[in-house]
């Protein structure tokens, strides 16, 4: 682990205790509110802490939550940074492995995303079953050791996949299934773009999760992904994306994911 995530755990234990984290959830566009649900948080700027993101995208609140969801301690990340803002696909690589020092078994990516299915309307969640790197970039470039041959047949788990199946039929929240599409951004895709990641397999494509879910694999982790559908792509059923829409039908879709969540941990032993 690195020295930037031992640090960021000491000034979290001494804000927030010693305690075990028992998962994390990262909060994409517009979903940051989602962490209101914690009981008696305890929040840290990351400015705080040692190699968290300095995001500098609207929708990112850039704060570290920490609380009770149902029977378990959890952490909230609100706000990411991503390979757009500053070309370093591994940039929250330190945040994930502070993450993983405070004791998380898995996490819980989120973000917006624009469909590319028919079925997936704006508004809805699609859990993530598995994704298309179509950028060809990857955080672990430049890793030394064969631990960087990290297997992804498995990169998304299969027992919190269907406990998230689960929780949404309990919680009422109806939760798509489908393939996520990595484009780098920050400008949308095009209509040409769109048509072909509909050909190679895609539900939803969008500009984060990926790099995560691969350098969450690489440190151990057990990932789960949830895409909030906040537009159709480019060209497809009359999409026009913008990042304004993006960031506003996400904080009207937060409230399922709010549900969503609750049901999850309120149905975990041990995450």
């Amino acid at each position: 682990m690195s020295d930037d995530a031992k640090a960021a755990v000491e000034v979290i234990h001494r804000r927030s205790g010693v305690e075990r984290i028992e998962a994390a959830f990262v909060l994409g566009t517009g979903l940051g509110d989602t962490a209101d649900i914690l009981e008696a948080p305890i929040v840290i700027p990351y400015a705080d802490l040692s190699g968290f993101p300095r995001s500098g995208v609207s929708g990112h609140e850039g704060r570290l939550a920490i609380g009770r969801l149902g029977n378990a301690r959890v952490a909230f990340m609100q706000g990411r940074s991503h390979y757009y803002e500053h070309g370093n696909p591994r940039a929250m690589g330190s945040a994930l492995e502070t993450l993983a020092l405070l004791g998380a078994n898995s996490i819980v990516l989120t973000a917006s995303a624009g469909s590319v299915n028919a079925g997936f309307p704006p508004g809805s969640l699609m859990l993530v079953s598995d994704h298309i790197n179509f950028n060809g970039l990857n955080p672990l470039i430049g890793v030394e050791s064969d631990h960087r041959f990290v297997p992804m047949t498995d990169a998304y788990d299969a027992t919190l996949a269907e406990r998230f199946r689960e929780c949404g039929r309990h919680a009422g929240v109806a939760l798509h299934e489908g393939v996520y599409m990595w484009f780098a951004g920050p400008s949308f895709e095009t209509p040409a773009e769109i048509r072909m990641a509909r050909m190679l397999g895609a539900d939803a494509v969008g500009m984060s999760i990926v790099p995560e879910v691969i350098l969450a694999r690489h440190i151990g982790l057990r990932v789960a992904a949830i895409a909030m559908l906040t537009n159709f792509g480019a060209g497809f059923q009359g999409g026009d994306p913008s990042h304004a829409q993006t960031r506003d039908t996400a904080q009207i879709g937060a409230l399922a994911l709010r549900r969503l969540f609750r049901a999850f941990m309120n149905n975990s032993e041990d995450t």
